[in-house]
């Protein structure tokens, strides 16, 4: 499990002072797949950093697997319960615990996929034969055995991402860290990366952080995400909650990224005529959840409030196992019956959020 209580992070910069991380707490259970989300300067890739102790924090308490428990005052790093300064032993045993990727792979150009995946093994005393015994495993794991004796130059930025957790995973760790790790690829290599990482956190128990600005990335391997804004998480839960009814306007925003009802704020904008709405009508937003989808709520309330719903956009995913639908739709009818029908479908846990009125 991974433990952070009230982090700090702060930089000077230019003569300003930047709060990078703001009192941030966060729980990560053993094996799971967990994602921070947040724009350019929310804080996010300073807190994976601070998570390894890359970046040393200002304050707070870590605790990341068999470490213990770890605090920081005024910028130094103290470890247990009676807080003895942390040795550089204790501090390189914490780390290697912990594997790490990066959007540009940091690959060595002039050395091998072999010795690249090798390098981090050269100083733990293992010998030659098990060095190389241990490459060869990794570069199986990710599918990579031909490339052996291949030059970064070489491979795609897929192969070279393969590569890099191959080589970040070597030294047995229990939690990945993947900072921005797609992002510079094309969407059939984040696809594979995305799917190669789903099996190793199945095959390994691996726990992994995804450090990512795309809710996609996030909708198609996460099981729980926090939303980071200003230095702050602003909002966390599991993915299906924060798909299903996020409450911070940031969340709302990168929700609305990632589902294809998006479109509707571009045909709002433009007023399109596909949003066009009668008098005495309206255009809603309708999301239904696990306890609705599949339910047969639209012609139910058509027959029993006698309403007309026109239906602009829809849409339906699954989340964690469980579906969640979305739908745009104009509704029409007398106006007490029209309401009747919107405090019916909350009453049902179908969420309305009304987008113009007639």
């Amino acid at each position: 499990m991974i433990e952070i209580r009230n982090l700090n992070k702060t930089f000077s910069l230019k003569g300003r002072t930047v709060d990078a991380v703001r009192n941030v707490s966060l729980t990560v259970e053993d094996g799971d797949i967990f994602g921070v989300i947040g724009y350019s300067g929310a804080g996010k890739s300073t807190l994976v950093r601070c998570l390894n102790l890359l970046e040393t924090p200002d304050s707070g308490t870590l605790r990341v697997n068999d470490s213990g428990l770890i605090t920081v005052e005024n910028g130094k790093i103290y470890h247990g319960e009676a807080k003895r300064p942390m040795k550089e032993k204790q501090l390189n045993t914490m780390r290697r615990s912990i594997g790490m990727i990066f959007q540009h792979f940091n690959l060595l150009d002039r050395s091998t996929v072999f010795e690249n995946v090798a390098y981090p093994l050269k100083y733990t005393g293992m010998g030659r034969k098990e060095i190389s015994d241990r490459v060869m495993e990794m570069l199986k794991l990710v599918d990579l055995t031909e490339k052996r004796d291949a030059y970064p130059s070489q491979l795609s930025g897929g192969q070279k991402q393969r590569v890099a957790i191959a080589r970040a995973l070597a030294n047995h760790p229990k939690v990945l860290l993947s900072d921005e790790a797609t992002s510079a690829l094309d969407p059939d290599a984040t696809e594979s990366i995305l799917s190669l990482l789903r099996s190793l956190n199945e095959k390994l128990g691996l726990t992994i952080i995804m450090i990512t600005h795309e809710m996609a990335v996030i909708k198609s391997i996460c099981r729980h995400v926090a939303v980071m804004e200003d230095g702050r998480v602003v909002e966390q839960g599991s993915v299906y909650d924060i798909f299903a009814h996020p409450q911070q306007s940031i969340t709302r925003h990168f929700v609305a990224s990632a589902s294809a009802l998006s479109r509707v704020d571009k045909l709002l904008k433009e007023d399109s005529p596909l949003v066009a709405v009668e008098p005495g009508a309206l255009l809603a937003r309708l999301t239904f959840s696990r306890d609705s989808v599949g339910d047969s709520v639209i012609s139910y309330i058509s027959r029993e409030f006698n309403v007309s719903m026109n239906i602009v956009l829809a849409s339906v995913e699954v989340l964690e196992g469980a579906p969640l639908g979305g739908m745009i739709a104009a509704i029409k009818g007398d106006a007490a019956q029209v309401r009747s029908a919107l405090d019916w479908l909350n009453e049902n846990h179908v969420e309305v959020e009304v987008l113009r009125r007639g």
